[in-house]
């Protein structure tokens, strides 16, 4: 195993993406720390230590930006909901659809798009978060200068935090560029892995103080190693189609003949469905602490983590994106297409059309599997959570992020190796780590 990652450094190019990558979250992670103007830091970690439900989760997502009101306080949500609607809109809207058949043009426009909606999006946001700083207040105001309170205040927070958000949005771009994996998830998995050590103390201190017992721990921390194992077990999971290729004569050499396989994943869809489940969720529950009124008190109350409403709403939008995510990222028909140019066929199934409905039937089943498993891996730990009073850090969702985006990474590193005829990551005659796509770099 050292030797293997001894190869890393024999691979020029490979240590460069890995360095590159490590300097980015290290920017990210500094960025944290930088204040937006007019606030008092330390007031709103206070409230965020008294806090939590919404804010817990909200501020887990963001890497912790939220109790330091930083400038990336937005974090990367906004981006992730425009890339949600003008996804969704590549199916409803034949304009959007058009472009996205037009290749990397046309994905070069849609992103150009998703980069706008970005901008308005966190406009939206950093104007409400504005509104609400200047009501918080634990002993002190966290706006420094009350007589600041008003629209110079909401002006300078809305430009602080936009060009916060646009700059992450660059950070992840240029990450899955330039770097090793998915800027945008890589972003996600330092904010939640940053958050660990922090977490464990918090836990510890429970258990110090006598609210979690140690038989309940030792519960809790046995369902997390199951919660992993279960995570890598399905992620690596396949569904194999046999494919056989006829035999093609050219001149007086003989093509084809061989058998594969079409390896279909059990999640397809990879962590997005809980990404993009999350940001949906959040959007509008972040909005209504920032309204004053009984029915938005009594929304705000069913969007907390825990509650039967956000819970079953979350398995909802999970199912959803779980579906329409494969959709987006696997066309049956093209599969078919491609099969059937090359000489390709399913044994026992005609060619063409009947191809993709088999292949289409058997990705709806396995989605199918795939949904339920990403529905119970993130909110059966959730609502375990809630009873034990454990850190949001250790539910379903931030294990499924860190784990999922941890084995995409290791993937794509061994891929390097292999390319360049090196040993992957688990060696020459150890399985290969099969990764899965995520967000998709803009």
């Amino acid at each position: 195993m050292a030797t293997n990652f001894v190869n890393i450094a024999r691979v020029p190019e490979l240590k460069r993406r890995i360095l590159f990558t490590l300097a980015m979250l290290a920017v990210f992670r500094l960025g944290i720390y930088v204040s937006s103007p007019g606030v008092d830091r330390n007031v709103m970690m206070e409230f965020m230590g008294q806090a939590g439900g919404l804010f817990g989760l909200f501020n887990m997502f963001t890497g912790g930006a939220m109790r330091q009101v930083s400038v990336f306080a937005l974090g990367i949500m906004p981006y992730i909901s425009s890339s949600i609607i003008f996804q969704l809109l590549t199916v409803v809207w034949p304009y959007m659809h058009q472009l996205r058949k037009e290749g990397e043009a046309g994905r070069r426009k849609i992103n150009q798009y998703t980069r706008y909606g970005t901008v308005v999006l966190s406009v939206l946001q950093s104007f409400g978060i504005a509104m609400w700083l200047e009501s918080v207040k634990v002993g002190e105001m966290v706006v420094v200068d009350p007589d600041m309170a008003g629209w110079g205040f909401r002006l300078l927070t809305v430009v602080s935090m936009t060009a916060g958000t646009a700059f992450l949005m660059w950070l992840g771009e240029q990450i899955t560029e330039k770097g090793i994996g998915n800027g945008i998830s890589l972003i996600i998995f330092s904010g939640i892995v940053a958050g660990l050590p922090a977490a464990i103390k918090q836990t510890i201190d429970y258990v110090a103080g006598d609210q979690i017992t140690p038989l309940a721990l030792v519960a809790f921390l046995v369902l997390m190693i199951v919660t992993i194992g279960a995570i890598i077990f399905v992620e690596r999971g396949q569904r194999r189609i046999p494919v056989q290729y006829a035999k093609r004569v050219v001149g007086r050499k003989v093509y084809g003949g061989q058998s594969t396989h079409l390896p279909l994943k059990v999640n397809t869809s990879g962590v997005i469905p809980p990404i993009f489940a999350s940001s949906i969720i959040m959007f509008p529950a972040t909005m209504a602490n920032f309204i004053d009124h009984p029915w938005m008190n009594a929304f705000k109350d069913a969007m907390n983590p825990g509650n039967w409403v956000y819970n079953a709403l979350y398995v909802v939008l999970i199912v959803f994106f779980a579906f329409f995510y494969t959709a987006v990222q696997f066309d049956p028909m093209d599969v078919a297409d491609n099969m059937k140019k090359y000489g390709g066929f399913i044994p026992g199934i005609r060619p063409g059309k009947k191809t993709a409905e088999f292949i289409d039937t058997v990705l709806t089943r396995i989605t199918v599997l795939g949904a339920i498993y990403l529905a119970v891996i993130c909110v059966m730990p959730m609502i375990l959570q809630e009873q034990m009073n454990v850190p949001f850090y250790f539910g379903g969702t931030a294990l499924l992020i860190a784990v999922g985006v941890s084995l995409d990474t290791v993937a794509q590193i061994e891929s390097h190796l292999i390319t360049r005829h090196y040993d992957g990551l688990t060696g020459a005659k150890g399985p290969r780590i099969r990764g899965r796509q995520t967000i998709r770099g803009r």
